[in-house]
This record gives structure tokens, sequence and C-alpha cells, in this order.
């Protein structure tokens, strides 16, 4: 089966993806989403969905409906390092509309998302379609091949948009090389039940004894990441289930009465955390962006959110190359009406690129000197000196809420509604 050729085909339904399609369709955009999975229900995907994620619903007039569904609000982040509390950010002087981090499962996040896009006729959103093959022609990708339960298809577009994560398939079909950064910490995630009495008590993060253990509030049950050495997962089992939930218990005393419904290591799922990034981003008629481009560390939970960043950008950029529009000045050779150039393609490289370099290096200081360190030397926790400035000067803690709930390159929607 052979698809009418279409302005836009994007290879994943993850934030990049699925903003994207929405942007590019609101500006009428022919646009086609192709998921591998058959829903979003995958459970250890982040939830954070950071201030400059909720700035960019509320330009598009959905900030409202957002948050009438069910989330939950963090406007501090605090954390029990020893037996000190302290809070790192708050996020309640930032200069947007909603200065918290809302709390939402990822694949309400992700249905919400396809909901709005489904209200622009350009919009197309094909599950269990799974890119195996670039179709390329004259030196530049035309389109995919995918596998679906109806059998093969070819989508035919003027640009394909990588947007299926960190372990990319089309990242690796187009062969653009990946510089790894490298991360020195694995982390295994875990639901615990959560009480009535938890909220005000809870910490995001709980550092002891170099245990580091971060706890996020799902309203019924506490989604929990063990931070572990990079290949510690084998020796964390040989120890044994019983150790694992008392090294638990001891990091964080307030689930010490649960940790039993931990009932066997298939509780218990490894994310191998890494970081790398795409020297080049693009090739002609293919453009990488999120994960695709550049995985992130968990570290402040920003990946999400800029994937999102990436996701504006390229539709600001993009929805009028891809509509016909010559947005810029013509490159030396002919022009062809819907068909973005090799320069706007490195426009939105290069409006991306110095951010997720500025968040990636934040985030390997902190795994390499903080959490690894921490874990790795073991000894009883004490207050760092610059955590104790975060108490003493309240106004300090507004640095870390603007890195983490805004980022280095905010974007805004400039793209139309057409």
């Amino acid at each position: 089966m052979t698809a009418d050729l279409i302005n836009c085909c994007i290879a994943g339904g993850g934030p990049a993806g699925m903003m994207l399609g929405l942007l590019l369709a609101r500006a009428g955009v022919n646009v086609v989403v192709l998921e591998k999975h058959e829903d979003f229900l995958r459970d250890f995907r982040g939830d954070t969905v950071h201030p400059s994620t909720l700035e960019v619903i509320h330009e598009l007039g959905l900030l409202d409906e957002f948050l009438a569904r069910p989330h939950s609000e963090l406007h501090q982040v605090r954390a029990v390092i020893g037996d000190e509390r302290i809070t790192i950010a708050d996020f309640s002087h930032l200069p947007v509309h909603a200065p918290f981090i809302a709390l939402v499962p990822q694949w309400h996040f992700l249905d919400f998302l396809a909901e709005q896009g489904r209200r622009y006729p350009g919009f197309r959103l094909m599950m269990r379609a799974e890119v195996f093959e670039l179709i390329e022609h004259d030196g530049r990708v035309a389109g995919v091949r995918a596998q679906t339960p109806d059998g093969t298809i070819d989508v035919r577009a003027n640009l394909v948009v990588a947007a299926d994560g960190r372990s990319s398939t089309v990242r690796s079909l187009a062969r653009l090389p990946v510089e790894d950064v490298g991360a020195p910490i694995d982390v295994l995630w875990m639901r615990i039940p959560k009480h009535a009495d938890d909220t005000g008590t809870a910490a995001l993060g709980n550092v002891r004894d170099g245990r580091v253990f971060v706890m996020l509030d799902r309203d019924e049950y506490w989604q929990c990441a063990f931070v572990i050495p990079k290949g510690g997962y084998d020796e964390r089992r040989r120890a044994g289930l019983d150790a694992f939930r008392a090294e638990i218990a001891h990091v964080a005393p307030l689930l010490r009465d649960r940790t039993d419904e931990i009932r066997s290591w298939n509780d218990v799922k490894l994310l191998t955390v890494k970081i790398d990034r795409l020297a080049q981003w693009h090739r002609p008629g293919l453009l990488c962006i999120g994960d695709a481009a550049h995985a992130m560390s968990p570290v402040g939970g920003v990946g999400i959110n800029l994937a999102i960043q990436d996701a504006v950008a390229a539709a600001n950029i993009l929805w009028a190359p891809l509509r016909g529009r010559q947005a810029g000045p013509a490159e030396a050779g002919p022009y062809v009406p819907g068909v973005p150039t090799a320069a706007d393609l490195q426009a939105v490289q290069r409006r991306r690129q110095l951010a997720t370099r500025l968040t990636q290096r934040m985030q390997v200081f902190v795994q390499n000197q903080v959490i690894f360190r921490t874990i790795q030397t073991g000894v009883p926790t004490r207050l760092p000196r610059f955590t104790r400035l975060l108490n003493t000067f309240p106004f300090l803690r507004r640095i870390p809420a603007r890195v983490v709930g805004l980022g280095f390159r905010p974007e805004h929607v400039r793209s139309p509604e057409l």
C-alpha cells in the first residue's frame, strides 16, 4: 500500500512527535504521525510537564482544558538529605501562567495532544505502524516504509521527522553518527502504594548513606526511582529482594511499612541511562528532534520538556516551507515549493543546539559530581554547602527553578492557526 504524498511524516508518537504533529496540522500542514505501539500506555515514561511546556499549552489556548484533567502540582522541589530537609527550587516566581510542574501520566498527556490534533483535517495518527526502512530518491529521504497490522505501507513525504526516542530506528537508518556523552548511573523504577497522610511529608529527592531515591506523586501511588551505579542491577539482584526492600526503607523511611508491595523483581524495571547527541540533526528530507537528536539523563526530569521545545521550534521554522512558502533567502539551486531546504533544517538545529548542550552539561555535572559521587562513596550524608545556601537565602531557589522549569531557551508558539 502506498499513501499519497504528504507534507510531513513524523516517526514516533512521543511528546516531540505529537506536539509537532499538532502544531503543523494547526498551521494547515498535512501530517501523519506513525507510532509503533497500539497505545501510549508505557508505565515508566516520565510524568513531569514543566512550566515551559504548560506555557506552550497556554499559548495554544488549551491550558484550562489540560489542567481540568487529573494531575498533581509540584510548586517546590524538596529533598531530604540525611535527616535534614531542604527546598531546592521554588517555581512560584516564574513569569508564566502555570508556575509549577504538573505531574501527569505521560499516556494522558499524549492522549490529550492526539485529541487536539484530531480537530484539524490535516492530522492523522496511525498506531501500530513501525518504521523499518527509509525511502530515498536522488540522495534525499523521500518517505518511510512501515509495518502495520494490515501489511507494509509506504508513506511518501516532503519531510520525514525522526521523533522515535533514544533508540531511534530512523536515526540509525539515516546513518547519522552519534556522540556518546556517557552516564555512570542507571535507575530502577517501581511503584509503591501511597497513603492518604503521605501528602506534605514526602520529598521528591531522598539521599541517605550513599543511596539516592526519587518519589513522583501519581495520586494513587508513588512512582519511585532508585539510582544505582551503571551495570549495578545484577549485583542488586544477587543480594536479594529483601536487601533491596531494606535499602528503600532506609533511604525513604516513609515507605518502610509498604516495601513488601514489591513482590518480585518483575515489579522493578531497569532504565539504562544514557546521554548522547547528534553532531548533525538532519539530512536532505530528514530531521531528528527530541531524544532522537539528543538522549537526556533523567536528572531534572527535563527530557520531555526539551523535546517539546524542539517541536515548537521546528514548527515555528518549518510550517511555512512545508506550506510552500519560502520563508528566507533561497539557497543555491532550485527552490521546490513544500520541501524544506537544508538551510531550513539547519535553522532548527541551530535554534536548539546550544540549549541542548547546556542542559546536558548541567546533567553531566549533577550525575557525575553529585549523584554518582554520593552512591560511590556511601558515606553518611551531610548537607552540601550549596544546599545550605538555599536554606539560608530562599531567593536563591529561583535559580534552579528557572533552569529546570523553563530551560536555557524556552520556545513560544509562532506558527499560526489556519
